[in-house]
């Protein structure tokens, strides 16, 4: 690390600033401003803004005290409580106006559920010609470096018989010649969207576009008509002041929580007044009619745009809470050119370091996607996009860069960003490979990352105006330190663990790893004819590891075989050193020498887990002290004992249908949802003092199927899949001396 220790050290920062580029807010540090308003992150880098802001502390509680303190009834009553209401949300319309620099005489705010529903409102509503054999009619015109849920209005158009046509970016500047500015008698409306940023790779486009297209100096593709511009501005304006006054999109779909972090699922459309006079809406729901009959087709609109729009009743104390987003947000940073600035500075040191990482043949260690060098706030956002790369140029998966960045409590973001145009532009992908990546398993969203060798995605991480100078450290030393230090990352342990606790095996009070035994492994010893071997070390507790006659079972040969039978030519048998099951899933584990085989591995093998007051399991990825748990399991007394230091010990009954399991929930383990049953109160309770939060501890249901999600040769799912406990992937997993003597080996040298 000594190499890069001065490329990495604040100076260098700071001396490497650029024009449009400052790390702050003046006055208090960004450091001491994460760490009184987002307390909670403790060591997480978080690196995925573009995902979601988050908010403030302050926030939160201007918000909660501003419901204790008020009565906010359904806005579309007339009483007093209602009537606060309906003046609170006017001014939250302006409140907004006011921060992207217009006012109520050029725009209307529509609030929707999100950027989505604001896009498909103008899809919906857009005045559009159908194409006749005597008219060519309308055209939807987008980015093809666009989010998906942009592209999707095409589905809407094509409804309506209107030709979609996706435009390259590299392509748009084609446009400028042919048609005259102001020869255009043909009044068929158009509609041209495209990203203020892109969501991929933090490119920004023009905004001088806006004023190009609908003057006619720009021409997305030659076509007569008239054009309106759709600019989607939701990962624009979570870091970039955003001036209507200047830019005047007939259209700018919004997603507050990418600006505040809360609240979400709530979004807008700010709609130019122009624009908005052409929009023709189909459904009325309630409150937007003026008047109408149940019996008759008769329906007369509001006059208000945004209440001709707003069918229901809006989500009033969202809406609400955003007067404390846009103030904290003012408050806490002076406005968004702060913003703009601070977070181009951290991504411009970030970017500037990833370009220069070679490993020692001179082969660089990432793969950058970008459109611009970093020179400036005007062309890049706060975003980077990239693949890891090895020593031999290869991409090195990107489910494979996330689940190591978990490990070190980084939270980024990896696959295409539902922006298949910008991720097929970057990474070279057709549209055949995109059609057989899919016939291969492949589908948006998953973890199939390399398909014939070849990237289906890619990493991303994004600043926020809570985003620190340690973020971007700790970001660069984990690509350092995994990549560049001598280790591979398929073998690099977590900075939390130690090769003790990686190799040795328990004390025999069962409660921590003996650190004396971190150089040294058991010896083998054969059980000859049974097929198993024990470890030398044992387990002094007292527990039986006879089965019990009640459970369902299987004797280990009947799992593993006898290795000295059927064994090919010169192959030396295999033979299992030591055997550890994980009674509680990411507690620590208990060693045996022998033990019964159930329908899902070994017997109570992740039977139980630890889930937080939502019913999400907890791992030691967000608690670490969940690895002090010691759980064992006495088979003849048919009691689970947990054990912890500090804490009296408490038993938990192995009996499904024993009193103490009180409820059955639904419960999800990597995706997929299980069937659980409450292990109640008093192990509730247990759980929550010793990790200093609300948990529960609850067991699987015997009678829940869950399958390994695997596939045969072909790529079908396989009729016969092996039942699964609370295990991610499989019943066992097999770990051979060789790997553990590496893995130690590896971090002595560090």
């Amino acid at each position: 690390m000594e190499r890069w220790a001065e490329a990495l050290s604040f100076g260098a920062f700071h001396r490497g600033l650029r024009r449009g580029a400052a790390y702050g807010y003046g006055g208090e540090s960004p450091e001491g401003l994460r760490r009184r308003e987002l307390a909670r992150l403790g060591g997480i880098t978080y690196l995925d803004h573009a995902g979601t802001a988050l908010f403030p502390q302050s926030l939160l509680k201007a918000f909660t005290d501003d419901l204790n303190e008020n009565v906010y009834g359904n806005p579309h009553s007339q009483n007093i409580s209602s009537k606060l209401t309906s003046d609170t949300i006017e001014h939250v319309r302006y409140r907004i106006l006011q921060h992207f620099n217009t006012s109520v005489e050029d725009y209307t705010v529509i609030f929707t559920s999100g950027s989505t529903a604001a896009l498909k409102l103008v899809a919906e509503a857009f005045p559009w010609v159908p194409e006749t054999a005597e008219d060519p009619g309308s055209r939807f015109c987008y980015l093809t470096d666009n989010h998906t849920s942009v592209v999707g209005m095409r589905a809407i158009a094509d409804a309506m018989n209107v030709l979609s046509v996706p435009v390259k970016p590299k392509d748009i500047l084609s446009g400028t010649d042919g048609l005259v500015a102001g020869g255009n008698s043909c009044k068929t409306p158009h509609l041209f969207c495209y990203p203020a940023q892109s969501n991929f790779s933090g490119t920004r486009y023009p905004l001088a576009w806006i004023e190009q297209i609908k003057s006619g100096q720009l021409h997305p593709i030659k076509v007569q008509g008239k054009w309106s511009v759709l600019l989607d501005a939701a990962s624009y304006v979570s870091t970039s002041p955003l001036d209507l006054s200047l830019h005047q999109a007939d259209f700018v779909p919004l997603s507050f929580y990418k600006m505040f972090g809360f609240p979400t699922g709530l979004g807008a459309l700010l709609v130019k007044n122009e624009a908005a006079a052409c929009l023709r809406k189909v459904y009325f729901g309630g409150g937007t009619a003026a008047a109408y009959l149940a019996g008759e087709d008769f329906y007369l609109p509001k006059k208000s745009v945004a209440e001709r729009f707003e069918d229901g009743t809006v989500s009033f104390l969202d809406i609400i809470a955003l007067k404390h987003g846009f103030d904290a947000l003012e408050r806490l940073t002076g406005g968004m050119k702060n913003i703009e600035q601070h977070t181009f500075a951290l991504a411009h040191y970030t970017y500037r370091i990833l370009s220069t990482l070679t490993y020692p043949n001179g082969a660089p260690a990432v793969h950058l996607y970008s459109d611009t060098d970093f020179s400036s706030p005007e062309v890049q956002g706060p975003i980077i996009n990239f693949n890891v790369l090895d020593e031999n140029g290869d991409i090195v998966g990107y489910s494979q860069v996330d689940k190591l960045a978990g490990l070190y409590n980084i939270h980024i973001r990896t696959g295409c960003f539902c922006n298949t145009g910008a991720c097929q532009q970057h990474l070279g992908i057709s549209n055949n490979d995109i059609k057989k990546n899919l016939q291969a398993g492949h589908v948006c969203g998953d973890d199939i990352d390399v398909v014939d060798g070849r990237p289906t995605g890619s990493v991303r991480i994004s600043f926020g105006y809570m985003s620190t100078f340690e973020d971007a450290q700790a970001f660069l030393k984990f690509i350092i330190t995994t990549r560049l230090i001598g280790c591979n990352m398929v073998n690099i342990p977590s900075p939390r663990q130690t090769i003790s606790e990686l190799v040795a095996s328990p004390r025999e009070n069962g409660h921590t790893c003996d650190n004396n035994s971190a150089n040294k492994l058991p010896p083998n010893k054969s059980t000859g004819d049974s097929g198993l071997s024990t470890s030398s070390t044992s387990v002094n507790m007292p527990v039986s590891l006879q089965p019990a006659k009640r459970h369902s079972e299987r004797d280990m040969t009947e799992v593993f075989g006898n290795p000295a039978e059927d064994m090919p030519s010169g192959r030396r048998p295999v033979t299992v050193t030591n055997i550890y099951l994980y009674p509680i899933k990411s507690c620590a584990a208990f060693e045996v020498m022998r033990w019964p085989i159930g329908n899902t591995g070994l017997l109570y093998d992740r039977s139980f887990m630890v889930a937080n007051h939502n019913g999400v399991c907890i791992t030691q990825k967000q608690e670490p002290r969940l690895c002090l748990v010691q759980p064992f399991i006495d088979l003849e007394q048919n009691v689970m004992i947990i054990r912890a230091e500090a804490m009296d010990p408490i038993s938990v009954s192995l009996e499904e249908d024993s009193e103490s399991l009180t409820q059955t929930c639904q419960s999800k383990v990597c995706s997929h949802r299980v069937q659980t049953h409450d292990c109640g109160g008093r192990a509730a309770d247990w759980f929550s003092a010793f990790l200093g939060r609300q948990c529960r501890l609850i067991r699987q249901s015997s009678d829940f199927k869950r399958n390994a999600n695997k596939k045969d040769e072909k790529g079908e799912t396989s009729a016969a899949r092996a039942p699964l406990s609370l295990v991610n992937e499989a019943q066992y997993l097999l770990i051979n001396r060789t790997s553990i003597l590496q893995l130690r080996d590896k971090v002595v040298e560090r």
